[in-house]
């Protein structure tokens, strides 16, 4: 018996079995994806609420922002939270059947049990605390005040200590898990973590995602022992002990990758895996053999392995993966009851430099089906700071093109990243095969005189 990754492991570490489960939390379906890590295939969604598009009128039924995800000691429930209706559903991971649901305050992000099981702490972002849950009864049995906007709770491996982070405030704190007191402060870098992990070695690591950063900090003496320079939208970060060593793995949104580091006195990068779509969740098989990560503009799982950095598949699920977790022993048989199947048509396209030339500009777009209508969202760096652009579909697979339609504007931030979302029939204006104009499409990003600096093939 022993503690890793702030929850109980209750036999030796394990490659991946018949009983392991992997969990993303989809939040444009509103879903929680549930795969099969021993043969890297989905079993099915579990479906919580409606997609995204139907939840825009009062919600009175079903769950919307299906976003972090935790679970228990044992590894018998599951902790689903829902950002924008402020609540925690418990799953039976046996049966997948949901056993209660919990409202808590505004804006929950993501959910972890003590590691002796008795409590669930939630960070309630939208609020100053940390919701206390009782195990047993599903209940709220207090609160802890931490900083302003609190964005995850884990725990240290001898169970005695919570780490939070904060997503409006510039400090994380330690927290004595008895007496539910902060006892340390800690000040750091920026402003907006929305995850963290305590590695074996009593290390915790923590993402900036707002600079493009990630802190290392002492878990037992709450020192900073140093902060790296990641990437932007730095999202999670997963610790893995494996033969090869001991490591922490990164993903970084904004570059497409995971960053491998040592977890060394000054770590060092020494793998960089690309995965593109955005890679959001992470976390490692109990051996640490293996990483699972979810893309969250590619609506599935890339399996990594986490010795030769390498991936080794990739895994369609539900749209929009945000947190993901790794539980071992969770059903008692392959369990497919209460699963629905997969069925949500989508397309990615990756936007790349127009013209022989190149540049460092980038990018990707998403096309998901969301009930009657679609969804359109782009992600783009490497363009001008603070600058307008629009993401435009035109017929064609040259110029000129022909019968150009904008679908989007945006504008740059300060590091020349930008996003745009547009919703309608998006599907029938960007598809070759459409009935009313066939023949190629391209995604046009234009800027300021209506010139291409990024392009994208739509592949039938």
């Amino acid at each position: 018996m022993n503690l890793a990754h702030g929850v109980l492991i209750l036999a030796a570490a394990a490659a991946p079995g018949p009983r392991d489960r992997v969990y993303t939390a989809d939040q444009t379906s509103n879903t929680v994806s549930v795969f099969d890590p021993a043969s890297g295939s989905l079993l099915g969604l579990l479906k919580l609420g409606a997609p995204r598009s139907d939840v825009l009128s009062p919600l009175y039924r079903g769950q919307a922002n299906v976003h972090g995800l935790g679970f228990s000691p044992d590894h018998k429930t599951l902790a689903v939270v829902s950002i924008a209706t402020n609540a925690v559903t418990f799953v039976d991971t046996a049966t997948n059947a949901v056993k209660g649901t919990t409202y808590v305050g505004r804006a929950p992000h993501e959910a972890f049990y003590t590691p002796d099981g008795r409590e669930i702490w939630v960070s309630v972002r939208g609020e100053d605390h940390v919701s206390v849950l009782d195990a047993r009864t599903m209940r709220e049995s207090g609160r802890i005040g931490v900083p302003d906007g609190p964005g995850m709770v884990r725990f240290r491996g001898d169970g005695a200590i919570g780490f939070v982070v904060s997503s409006f405030t510039p400090e994380a704190v330690a927290v004595d898990v008895k007496s539910h007191q902060v006892v340390a402060r800690i000040p750091v870098t920026s402003p907006f973590s929305p995850n963290l992990d305590v590695c074996s070695d009593d290390q915790m690591w923590m993402t900036h995602k707002d600079v493009g950063k990630v802190t290392v900090i002492d878990a037992r003496s709450f020192k900073v022992r140093t902060v790296l320079d990641t990437g932007p939208i730095t999202n999670h970060v997963a610790c893995v002990d494996n033969p090869a060593g001991k490591f922490a793995f990164v993903t970084v949104g904004g570059l497409d990758v995971v960053k491998v580091f040592t977890r060394d006195e000054q770590p060092k990068l020494v793998a960089t895996v690309g995965t593109g779509a955005l890679p959001h969740g992470v976390w490692p098989s109990d051996d640490g053999t293996r990483v699972f990560v979810g893309l969250e503009n590619g609506d599935g799982v890339a399996v990594l392995d986490a010795v030769t950095r390498k991936e080794l598949k990739r895994i369609p699920g539900g749209q929009a993966p945000q947190a993901l977790v790794y539980g071992s022993n969770a059903p008692t048989e392959r369990n497919q009851s209460h699963h629905e199947a997969l069925d949500q048509p989508r397309r990615r396209i990756v936007i790349a430099p127009h013209g022989p030339a190149g540049g460092p500009a980038a990018g990707s777009v998403a096309v998901r089906q969301l009930g009657v209508t679609d969804a359109l969202d782009l992600l783009a760096r490497g363009l001008p700071a603070d600058a307008k652009f629009t993401l435009e579909v035109a017929q064609g697979e040259a110029a000129p093109f022909r019968n150009v339609l904008p679908l989007a504007t945006f504008r740059t931030n300060a590091k020349g990243a930008g996003q745009a979302q547009a919703l309608g029939p998006i599907r029938e204006i960007v598809s070759p095969d459409s009935a009313s104009a066939p023949g190629p499409r391209t995604l046009l990003v234009t800027g300021a005189g209506g010139a291409p600096v990024l392009l994208g093939k739509v592949a039938p």
